[in-house]
């Protein structure tokens, strides 16, 4: 028979355990519910609404004719032709106690009519202050008639591989539903955008959860929930909130991003170029091309360069140059250190204004008749290229293409490569989006893509112009 001395073990062991590592008292350990309840007021459902209509499945206009009293009879509003209204749902959070509420860009991106709901119940119309789609992130702005509840912005730096996190949102329209987890990684890159900077957490994160908080176990916003990997589980990703608070300053002041431009290309260091170049280690970014008449260029920046600090601050890798650069202002003069022949050089370079920038004041229609065709596109950067396994380093590439929309219907597909619009060349995303803007008006509009290292032409019926 075995002595009851020994079951007592196990429980003398762990409440030395306790005390030595200083554990919580039993209350605050085992229940969230003070923090939530504290948190939760400033968690803010949202609803969109865009309108659509119904194509009609029948090629011939007297077949349209015939049937058309039949699905009306038996369908209402489902019938080809008729307008119906699209309700999407998605998360947020308020910012400051006068109404404005942070979410994720493609949360609203297409909606006509957008609605912010609090905690009480109480529904408000809201208007976009402002989005950038590189970093999937929007302001809206709504007229409360109190103050409202707005969060802590934390710290997202400081945050530690295993720290503690807490998610509230609106996963699959099941308002202010709350999970738990942990930090599971940092710095993850998913081939979204070259400004990916992703937290990844196993906090359960769904459909709906897009745009709510991640907050820590002190209350204070960490990240913005944004993504997750279909049929993954236990990965969900938000943007760090260390990020996000610069892209709000601007989007108030400006109600965009204005970036800063150094018109260089960057890609990563493998051993095989560090043993090339005689450099030691794989840090910073190594300068494969650059624009000409660009601050780089001027600079007397050289194709081979490696980037390895940016303002006394080190440089891991060439995302995290991306990364960087994104977030310096134009018209500041910025020091970068710079490895040359092995030997360490500094350059004081003023940035200029990103010509995307420009292009968007020039062109602001473009990005509505890319959202009109239900195209999402991006530069090719070297996680896209790798990730697509694309052998093209030039061009546009398509990200995500909206089911029922035209381009869909044409036949156009993630990871396709448009080479060509209308015959306008566009191997980057300032030419795709002045194509697009060309072809404002037009019925049909003909795609030149690459697809498996083959090239075809795909017509897209725009229904414009009629």
């Amino acid at each position: 028979m075995i002595s009851s001395k020994y079951f007592l073990l196990p429980v003398v062991f762990a409440a030395v355990f306790a005390v030595s590592h200083g554990a919580r008292s039993q209350d605050s350990f085992e229940s969230l519910s003070p923090l939530v309840k504290r948190l939760s007021p400033s968690v803010v459902n949202i609803s969109t609404t865009n309108v659509t209509k119904m194509k009609s499945p029948f090629s011939s206009p007297y077949q349209d004719e015939y049937f058309r009293k039949f699905f009306e009879r038996f369908f209402g509003d489902q019938a080809p032709g008729r307008e119906f209204r699209r309700k999407g749902l998605g998360s947020g959070f308020v910012l400051s106690s006068d109404g404005y509420v942070l979410t994720n860009d493609h949360v609203v991106s297409k909606a006509e009519e957008i609605q912010v709901i609090l905690e009480s119940g109480d529904k408000y119309e809201a208007e976009i202050v402002g989005t950038d789609p590189k970093t999937d992130l929007a302001l809206l702005k709504i007229e409360p008639e109190e103050p409202l509840p707005a969060v802590e912005t934390g710290d997202s730096s400081a945050l530690e591989i295993g720290d503690w996190v807490l998610a509230i949102g609106n996963p699959f329209g099941l308002g202010h539903t709350v999970t738990a987890g942990i930090v599971s990684a940092k710095g993850r890159a998913l081939g979204i955008g070259q400004y990916d900077n992703f937290i990844q957490t196993d906090a359960a994160i769904n459909p709906g959860n897009s745009g709510g908080p991640l907050f820590d176990f002190e209350g204070r916003v960490v990240g913005v929930n944004a993504a997750i990997l279909r049929g993954g589980q236990g990965l969900g990703f938000a943007i760090p909130i260390n990020m996000a608070k610069l892209i709000v300053e601007q989007l108030k002041s400006h109600g965009k991003v204005v970036r800063a431009w150094l018109g260089v290309m960057l890609q990563d260091i493998t051993p095989e170029i560090t043993e090339a170049l005689g450099t030691e280690g794989r840090e910073g970014g190594l300068i494969s091309e650059i624009s000409k008449g660009s601050p780089a260029d001027k600079a007397g920046l050289r194709r081979g360069d490696v980037i390895v600090s940016v303002n006394g601050e080190k440089i891991e890798d060439a995302s995290a140059l991306a990364r960087k650069l994104a977030l310096l202002e134009p018209g500041v003069r910025t020091e970068f250190g710079v490895i040359r022949d092995k030997a360490r050089k500094t350059f004081r370079i003023k940035l200029i204004e990103h010509p995307d920038n420009r292009k968007q004041v020039e062109a602001p229609d473009a990005r509505n008749v890319e959202r009109s065709l239900g195209i999402e596109a991006s530069d090719i950067t070297e996680a896209i290229r790798s990730r697509l396994r694309l052998g093209k380093s030039e061009g546009v590439v398509v990200t995500a293409v909206a089911a029922g929309s035209a381009a869909y219907e044409a036949g156009i597909r993630s990871g396709d490569v448009i080479m060509e619009i209308n015959g306008i060349s566009t191997p980057d995303m300032n030419d795709y989006r002045k194509a697009l803007e060309e072809s404002k008006g037009r019925k049909t509009m003909l795609f030149l893509v690459e697809r498996g290292g083959r090239t075809l032409y795909l017509g897209l019926k725009t229904g414009r112009g009629r």
